[in-house]
């Protein structure tokens, strides 16, 4: 872990890319420099999970829009 946090401007690039906030991002590099790798890695999992719900109603989006084409073209 240490030699991931040394790139400590890629991890930051990681955590926008995640779509985390200023804050969220704060939180985790004050807990990777503290090598608090517990607690980072359960924060990771829950925004993990905030994103897998996200990606689970965007597919049920897609699926109705789907329908409905295909109830268009019938």
């Amino acid at each position: 872990m240490t030699k991931f946090i040394d790139e400590r401007n890629e991890f930051k690039q990681c955590l926008l890319d995640l779509g985390c906030n200023h804050e969220k991002i704060e939180k985790c590099m004050v807990l990777a420099e503290n090598e608090k790798v517990t607690e980072l890695l359960k924060f990771l999992s829950e925004h993990r999970s905030v994103l897998l719900e996200n990606l689970h109603e965007s597919q049920k989006k897609i699926d109705c829009l789907d329908y409905i084409v295909f109830q268009i073209k019938k």
